[in-house]
């Protein structure tokens, strides 16, 4: 399994940004999601290339399903 990472900049103004290393798709969210409401309310949220790899893996398996569905 490849390493998890968070990391936190807090802004001299209080903003905190946070970046996660070494998680794909939506499993992002689920990890911070605690530490996010326990900082207060995420004005922005952008994601990065690892948010899309598991999206794009994903998709011939559900082009296949469609292909030859199951009866």
């Amino acid at each position: 399994m490849a390493q998890r990472t968070i990391r936190f900049r807090i802004r001299p103004d209080g903003r905190v940004e946070e970046h996660v290393e070494g998680v794909q798709g939506l499993a992002c969210e689920s990890l911070t999601e605690r530490i996010e409401a326990r900082l207060g309310r995420v004005s922005q949220r952008r994601s990065t290339a690892d948010a899309f790899a598991a999206q794009t893996q994903a998709l011939p398996e559900l082009q296949s399903l469609q292909q030859h569905p199951e009866s």
